[in-house]
C-alpha cells in the first residue's frame, strides 16, 4: 500500500509506531508532485525547503503528538494567504504577492495542529469558474483522465488529494467551488454553513457567500480536518460564535430512521441519465440501511443561477476594487499618468472571466438599476433560504445530484460562458442559503470519471452530514477507487 492509502487516524497510528516519519510522509508528497504534477498542475507554488525543514523538527516531536493531524503534508488553495509564502489567487494582477505579512486563521489554525504546507493550489482566477480553465498560470487537469477539467474554482485542491500529492487541502466555495471538484475528481468536499470557518485570510470574492471548507479522500479524515478550522474568530465579523459538537462522535451514528428529502428540481431535464442513476442506487442504499426518502420541492432553485451570478458579481466589483496597481497589486508598467495606471493595471492584471463579473457587478449596482436587479436577488436568495428550511421542518437531509454531469473535457465550454454557469445549478442555492453541503463520491460513468452525490443539511447541522455521509462510505467501495496516474502506486 502507498501512503496515501492510509486514514489520518492510521497514518498517526503508524508515526507513534515508528513504522514511519514525519519526513517520509512530507518526501512522498513531494515525490508525488515530480512524478505527476506535470501532467495535473495541481500546484502554482511549492513550500519544499520550509516543509522538510518542518518535518525534521516534527520528527523530534511524535511522542507527544495527540491530533490525527499531527505532521500531515497539506495543500493550501492559492486564495489564502499565507505567511511568507507566495498567494497570487491565480491571478497575474497578484503576480508580484510572495511574501504576505500573516496567515489566513485557518493556516495558522492548521500550523497549531502541527500540520505541513506543501504548496499552493492552482484556481480559477479569483475563484471564479467551474473548470479550473480560468488559472491565469496554467489549467489544472481531472487526475481521473488529464483530458477532462477538475472543475472549479477549488479545482487544484480536489485534483491534489484526488491524484495523492497531498493527504488534504483546503478549498473555498461561493457556489459550488469545492463540491462541484470533488464530485469531479472523486473525493470529499464540505462546505460548512456560512460563519462556522473563519474567512479572515481568504481573498474575498463575494463575501456573503465565501466559505473555506476541507477536501479529504474520506468523510473520516473530512471530519478531523473540519473539527480544526472551525470556531468563532474575532478577526471575522460574520464568523459565528456557536458551540462546536466533536464531528467524530456522527461517524458512531447509523441512518435507521434517517429521513431524507430529494427535490424533484434536482433530477429534472439536463440532468445527465448516469448521475441519476447512480443517484437512484445511492438512495437504494439508503433504504437498505434502514433510511426512507420522499421527493420534495425547492420551487425558487430555478432562479438560483441568476440571482447568484447578480449577487455574487456584485460582490465581487466592490471587493476587488482595490486591485488598482496602488493598494494591491502588479503596478502596469505602459502607463503614462495616473488614469492610465489605474486603467492599464486592472486590464492587464485580470483576465476575461475577472473583467465580465466586474462589469456585471458594477452594472447591477449602479444608479437605475440596483432596485431592479440586485435589490431583486436579494428577495429571491430570501425565497430559496425560506425553501431550504420550509424542507428541514420535515427531513433530517435533502440528497440529490453535486452536479448535472460528471466531468467535461478541457476546452468544452470554455467559451460559453452561459452553460459553465449553469453547471453549478445544483450548488448554489446552498451557498445563498448559507447551509452547509457535502459532496462524496456515489460511482463512475462509462467513461471512468466519477460521479459526486450532494448531502445538505440545515444550519450548523455539520455532525448530520458527516453521520449521512459515512454510513454510505462505509456501504460501498467508490472511495477506495484511485485513478490510474502514475507516481505512488
Amino acid at each position: 500500500m502507498s501512503v496515501f492509502d492510509y486514514t489520518l487516524k492510521e497514518l498517526q497510528e503508524k508515526l507513534h509506531n515508528k513504522e514511519i516519519t514525519v519526513s517520509e510522509l512530507v518526501n512522498a508528497s513531494f515525490d508525488q508532485i515530480a512524478a505527476v504534477d506535470g501532467d495535473v498542475k495541481a500546484f502554482l507554488t511549492l513550500n519544499e525547503e520550509a516543509a522538510r525543514a518542518q518535518a525534521k523538527e516534527l520528527d523530534e516531536q511524535v511522542e507527544s503528538a495527540d491530533n490525527p493531524l499531527f505532521g500531515i503534508p497539506l495543500g493550501v488553495k492559492d486564495n489564502m494567504v499565507t505567511k511568507g509564502l507566495r498567494t497570487t489567487c491565480a491571478s497575474q494582477i497578484l503576480d508580484n504577492f510572495h511574501d504576505p505579512l500573516y496567515d489566513a486563521t485557518v493556516v495558522e489554525k492548521l500550523a497549531k495542529e502541527n500540520t505541513v504546507t506543501i504548496g499552493k493550489l492552482n484556481m480559477d482566477e479569483f475563484a471564479m469558474g467551474s473548470s479550473n480553465e480560468n488559472s491565469s498560470y496554467e489549467g489544472t487537469r481531472n487526475p481521473w483522465n488529464t483530458d477532462y477539467v477538475p472543475g472549479g474554482s477549488s479545482g487544484g485542491s480536489a485534483a491534489a488529494v484526488a491524484a495523492r500529492e497531498v493527504f488534504f487541502s483546503l478549498g473555498s466555495d461561493t457556489g459550488g467551488s469545492i463540491r462541484q471538484p470533488a464530485a469531479f475528481c472523486g473525493v470529499v468536499g464540505l462546505k460548512p454553513t456560512y460563519g462556522l470557518v473563519s474567512r479572515f485570510g481568504l481573498v474575498a470574492f463575494a463575501s456573503s457567500l465565501d466559505q473555506i471548507g476541507p477536501i479529504t479522500k474520506t468523510v473520516e479524515d473530512n471530519a478531523h480536518l473540519l473539527q480544526a478550522i472551525v470556531g468563532h474568530d474575532p478577526m471575522d465579523s460574520t464568523s459565528a460564535n456557536v458551540a462546536i459538537p466533536n464531528y467524530s462522535d456522527a461517524l458512531k451514528q447509523d441512518v435507521k430512521g434517517l429521513k431524507i428529502a430529494v427535490p424533484k428540481e434536482y433530477l429534472q431535464e439536463g440532468i445527465n441519465e448516469e448521475v441519476k442513476t447512480a443517484v437512484m442506487s445511492a438512495l437504494k442504499v439508503y433504504e437498505d440501511l434502514g433510511a426512507t426518502w420522499e421527493e420534495v420541492s425547492l420551487p425558487h432553485s430555478r432562479y438560483a443561477v441568476a440571482a447568484y451570478y447578480l449577487l455574487s458579481s456584485s460582490e465581487a466589483s466592490a471587493n476587488l476594487a482595490r486591485f488598482d496597481g496602488v493598494r494591491y497589486g502588479v503596478r502596469s508598467e505602459n502607463a503614462k499618468n495616473m488614469i492610465d495606471m489605474f486603467k492599464h493595471s486592472r486590464s492587464e492584471g485580470f483576465g476575461d472571466e475577472v473583467k465580465r463579473r466586474i462589469m456585471l457587478g458594477t452594472f447591477a449596482l449602479s444608479s437605475g438599476y440596483y432596485d431592479a436587479y440586485y435589490k431583486k436577488a436579494q428577495k429571491v436568495r430570501t425565497l430559496i433560504k425560506n425553501d431550504f428550511e420550509k424542507v428541514f421542518e420535515d427531513y433530517d437531509v435533502i440528497i440529490g445530484p453535486t452536479t448535472p454531469t460528471p466531468a467535461f473535457k478541457v476546452g468544452e465550454k470554455v467559451d460559453d460562458p452561459l452553460t459553465m454557469y449553469a453547471n453549478d445549478i445544483l450548488t448554489i442555492p446552498v451557498n445563498l442559503a448559507g447551509v452547509p453541503g457535502m459532496s462524496i463520491p456515489c460511482g463512475f460513468n462509462e467513461q471512468g470519471l466519477p460521479i459526486g452525490l450532494q448531502i445538505i443539511a440545515k444550519h450548523f447541522d455539520e455532525s448530520m452530514i458527516f453521520r449521512t455521509a459515512y454510513a454510505f462510505e462505509q456501504a460501498t467501495d467508490h472511495h477506495k477507487q484511485r485513478p490510474a496516474l502514475g507516481g505512488a502506486k
